[in-house]
């Protein structure tokens, strides 16, 4: 038995005869090896490590030192195959230098390379001479002898075992068979760990997709969305250059919206057409695209001179493509499979938070417009106030209009109707925002072009209904009050066309103590600019100094608190009767109302105008 193999250790011999305990690899010289109770133990020793654990770079250190414990090697290396490049590449060595490990074999260059084609050991006593010298890759010229065997699994190669020695013939038939048996159980653990190494991986990056996913669907914002995929993308694949391209339905171009290169931001002018290289190929075919090398892809279109290889994976949104997404890197064969599948599930998220900032950004533009709208239907709606309210000579008016949080639809007016007469319009147009600051704009300026007509409050009522006939819009319609005030014998003549009906505060003559009376001044009618040919009733009311006319619109019985409570005209009556200054002037009854109604709210959103009109006879 030679000096180097530990007698106690393994006794291999040929046996026909051998006990059922004896264990035997398949692909050894003389498959009727068997091994005595001793070698058991040692197998039992190496079986135990090879199951103790799942992590690879563990196995593989376990493996280096169960090896040398029987053969003193100097020189050790676990060689795995790259399926996809067919190149062994060093997952674990002992001896070597680092630009050796750094080496890629083709199968079926040097020794290694010829023990995975051919799928069988080789033990060379001296790689100077023989046949083999042909094979052999001088990387270390202190090398005299090797010993490699193949790691197979299911009949499929995964690896080489290589010992290398400096001593010519150091490597015997008994190093060879025990190797081969190390190496039988060896690949099995090795498969098992790598197994078990991806699928930690795939569910490391599920989980890491999973945040990604989260993040980028709370950004709304399209350029800092962008960004943030580009630097999400880095944890789950690495890359050096990275680009996002979006698709430009009016130009039918891929567009360039952000890249980077080696990390930094840069600006990328040339667009992409379907079907123009890798990127536009992807797009085209709607799937995504794998170049190793790109220096041997006709599809290729150089845009960064270094990139190497390149995955291109399409965005595509309820069956449209959106865009792109493209990595390239400098290094030949740099992605795989894994990073391919990787990209083309982060690329279905990322098109759904793609399309979810479009759409919001979409929104927000017309959100936007609309104020702008709504601003100018906001401006229509206060130039159609009068500047300011009439004087007459016995009575003073006072006016407020509090524009509610949308447009609503109010409106007042104050019309001469000659020496001592003043006419006083309130109206509420259906509806809000725009289309009810515009329907106002037609009421007021129908109402002011009747105006010099003089009419009576019911006939100016008809008249104005028949105008808004000749225009009628569906849908919309206008309520309003018209009173004409006679300066000459102070009274009021009314008549409504369904707008809320004003109270009358005056003092009661019954009261030993004037104190006030509020009543409700009851007169109806249809709402303007719903049927023809209506007519409308007037009431006439003979005042005196000291009494109020309040009008109002419904903005003011109708506000609401907090608890949902109206306001409404009971509250407003008692309002009048006993607030301590609200019947001293017109313009302190109007700040008692708005002020009460105010409080009444604590701080609730107004949905509706609020306008107040008193007239106080003085």
């Amino acid at each position: 038995m030679p000096s180097d193999i530990k007698p106690e250790i393994v006794d291999l011999i040929a046996d026909p005869d051998a006990s059922p305990r004896a264990l035997f690899h398949p692909h050894a010289a003389n498959p009727n090896i068997r091994v005595e109770p001793l070698a058991v133990d040692f197998l039992h020793t190496l079986a135990d490590a090879l199951n103790a654990t799942l992590d690879l770079n563990t196995l593989m250190h376990r493996v280096a030192d169960l090896v040398r414990s029987i053969i003193d090697y100097r020189i050790f290396a676990i060689l795995l195959l790259n399926d996809r490049t067919h190149e062994l590449w060093m997952r674990f060595q002992v001896g070597h230098t680092p630009e050796i490990e750094r080496m890629r074999v083709k199968v079926g260059h040097g020794i290694v390379g010829q023990t995975a084609l051919k799928r069988r050991s080789f033990r060379i006593e001296d790689v100077t001479t023989g046949p083999h010298t042909d094979h052999y890759i001088s990387a270390n010229p202190s090398v005299r002898s090797e010993l490699a065997v193949p790691l197979i699994v299911k009949n499929k190669v995964i690896g080489v075992l290589d010992l290398e020695s400096e001593i010519v013939a150091f490597f015997t038939p008994e190093h060879q068979r025990l190797l081969e048996l190390v190496a039988s159980r060896m690949a099995v653990a090795v498969e098992n760990a790598r197994l078990y190494t991806r699928v930690s991986r795939q569910a490391q990056t599920l989980t890491v997709i999973n945040e990604i996913s989260r993040e980028i669907t709370s950004i709304l914002d399209p350029d800092d969305l962008l960004e943030r995929i580009g630097l999400s993308m880095k944890r789950v694949i690495d890359f050096q250059m990275f680009t996002i391209l979006l698709w430009n339905p009016t130009t039918e171009q891929l567009e360039h919206r952000f890249s980077t290169r080696y990390g930094e931001r840069i600006t990328r002018e040339r667009n992409v057409s379907l079907g123009d290289g890798i990127i536009g190929t992807a797009a085209a075919q709607r799937i995504p695209i794998l170049s190793p090398d790109v220096r041997r892809d006709s599809r290729y279109v150089m845009a960064n001179p270094e990139t190497r290889s390149e995955l291109a994976a399409p965005l595509v949104y309820k069956g449209n493509v959106i865009g792109v997404i493209d990595l390239e890197h400098t290094r030949v064969n740099y992605y795989n499979d894994d990073h391919q599948r990787t990209l083309s599930t982060l690329a279905a998220q990322v098109a759904i938070s793609i399309a979810n900032a479009r759409l919001y950004q979409r929104i927000h533009e017309e959100e936007q417009r609309l104020e702008r709208d709504l601003a100018m239907a906001r401006e229509v709606q206060l130039r159609l106030l009068p500047a300011a309210p009439p004087t007459p000579a016995r009575a003073e008016i006072a006016a407020r209009f509090m524009a509610a949080r949308s447009i609503g639809g109010d409106v007042y007016d104050f019309l001469d109707y000659g020496p001592g007469r003043v006419a006083l319009a309130v109206g509420d147009v259906s509806g809000k925002a725009a289309p009810a600051a515009l329907y106002a704009a037609l009421v007021s300026g129908i109402l002011r072009s009747l105006a010099p007509q003089q009419l009576s409050p019911a006939k100016m009522l008809a008249a104005l209904n028949d105008q808004l006939q000749e225009r009628r819009l569906a849908a919309q319609y206008v309520t309003m009050l018209m009173a004409v005030w006679d300066d000459n014998d102070r009274t009021l003549t009314l008549a409504n066309a369904g707008s809320v009906q004003p109270m009358y505060v005056t003092t009661n003559k019954e009261s030993l103590t004037d104190a006030l009376a509020v009543r409700t001044l009851q007169v109806e009618g249809f709402p303007l600019g719903l049927f023809p040919n209506a007519t409308y009733e007037e009431t006439i009311i003979q005042s005196v100094p000291g009494d109020l006319f309040v009008f109002f619109s419904d903005g003011i019985v109708d506000a609401l608190n907090p608890q949902e409570e109206m306001f409404g005209e009971e509250r407003l009556a008692t309002l009048l009767q006993h607030h301590p200054t609200a019947h001293t002037s017109a313009e302190a009854a109007v700040e008692a109302i708005l002020e009460a109604v105010t409080l009444f709210q604590s701080g609730t959103d107004h949905f509706d105008d609020e306008t107040v009109v008193v007239l106080r006879v003085t």
